[in-house]
């Protein structure tokens, strides 16, 4: 068996770590860690938005919509991914935020892979205030 080998499934994955399959946030001994890029497999039920403005970027990004409607938001301008393969790529210093217009199937690939832009969900919020 080759340490170096990982095979699984995005769907089953993506649960365990809220969509993330490949970044810096893994096990530097889990080959699916990379500094040099992000990968995550997006399941957002209709209506998810994301909680706040990614600001200050320093990632590209890359995102293609694999089933549903997606919103992503982006200053001044606004782009709708409505059919299978629809895909947006913004750079470095490009805010954004995003909205499922519907469920929504969403693959982000990101470079590099760098730390600071999680969004504290519910149960990291209720550890800072406990």
């Amino acid at each position: 068996m080759n340490d170096s080998v990982y095979v699984g499934n995005a769907g089953k994955d993506a649960a365990l770590d809220r969509g993330w399959l490949l970044g810096h946030f893994k096990d530097v001994s889990d080959p699916r860690h990379s500094e040099a890029v992000e990968i995550k497999w997006g399941v957002h039920p209709q209506g998810d938005e994301r909680a706040q403005w990614v600001t200050g970027e320093k990632r590209t990004a890359l995102l293609v919509l694999i089933s549903g409607r997606f919103r992503v938001e982006l200053p001044g301008r606004s782009v709708l991914l409505a059919r299978q393969g629809d895909y947006v790529v913004w750079g470095r210093g490009v805010d954004h935020s995003w909205y499922a217009e519907e469920e929504s199937v969403v693959l982000t690939v990101r470079w590099p892979s760098v730390p600071g832009y999680k969004v504290a969900d519910e149960e990291d919020r209720a550890g800072v205030l406990a």
